[in-house]
């Protein structure tokens, strides 16, 4: 199984193109408020278990968080539950970086 990565512009082509699909950030609220991808659904690491019901099995969910570890490790975890989960690479301060230099990075 290869592994379960998005590119930031890739995120962002998807967004331009209008294709449907859950940005779940998996950051802590402290962090969402800190800095945010418009549009992305605030699900904290620790309680997507919890949300599993809630997550959309017909559409691609991509993940972040600050850097990407942990959005990888929670879509790697969405993957063995059937979810069709991506981890942005880079995370936020990856996308502030190429994509949206507005977002704040910390």
């Amino acid at each position: 199984m290869e592994d379960p990565v998005i590119e930031p512009r890739e995120v962002h082509e998807m967004m331009q193109k209008g294709e449907k699909f859950l940005l779940l950030d998996c950051r802590e609220p402290w962090e969402h408020e800190t800095a945010r991808i418009e549009g992305a659904t605030l699900t904290p690491m620790r309680e997507i278990p919890q949300k599993l019901g809630e997550i959309p099995r017909d559409q691609t969910v991509v993940v972040y968080c600050h850097a990407g570890m942990r959005s990888f490790s929670a879509a790697s975890w969405l993957k063995q539950q059937g979810v069709n989960a991506l981890s942005m690479t880079g995370g936020i301060d990856q996308w502030s970086r190429e994509i949206d230099p507005a977002v704040p990075r910390y």
